[in-house]
């Protein structure tokens, strides 16, 4: 019992005396405010007439480092939405594909066709309705790179090579 006794308390000190570097400082935000990324959805038809692309303003601001993720509705499982990252590709019989991809500037982004099917022979469910969530995330530029530490996070990661632009 004497024992148990003295590993307790002597694991309990262990644990309680721990002390090490601080972690890294928070975010910098009023009063605890959250950052949150800017999203929309869009319905959208392919067509000739469109070239099969759509190209839709953000109507926000987006900055130079912002990055756009696309989302189509893929499916809806039990009433849930099923949600895939473009690019996202199927294969039909016969070997044609259909490549549902997407591009982003400042102020739009847009959303196209691709692949080797013949468009405008393909069932409406492929061009008709598309269904399609717009993200930004917000992104800082960071201009310089802390490297004293990167021979240890190379041989942590197993990197061979690491470059600074």
């Amino acid at each position: 019992m004497k024992r148990i006794l003295t590993f307790m308390t002597l694991f309990s000190l262990l644990l309680t005396t721990c002390e090490g570097a601080p972690g890294p400082p928070g975010l910098d935000g009023q009063n605890g405010s959250v950052i949150a990324s800017s999203a929309f959805e869009i319905q959208v038809d392919f067509n000739a007439n469109n070239q099969y692309q759509i190209v839709e303003p953000y109507g926000f601001e987006v900055l130079d480092y912002d990055v756009t993720l696309v989302y189509i509705l893929w499916e809806t499982n039990d009433g849930q939405d099923v949600w895939r990252l473009l690019p996202q590709s199927t294969t039909f019989v016969g070997g044609a594909t259909l490549t549902y991809n997407y591009d982003f500037t400042q102020t739009d982004v847009k959303i196209f066709l691709g692949g080797t099917a013949n468009f405008s022979n393909l069932d409406a469910v492929w061009t008709q309705d598309a269904v399609f969530r717009i993200v930004v995330i917000p992104a800082d530029n960071v201009s310089s790179v802390d490297t004293s530490n990167l021979n240890t996070i190379m041989a942590l990661g197993n990197i061979e090579t690491f470059e600074v632009r």
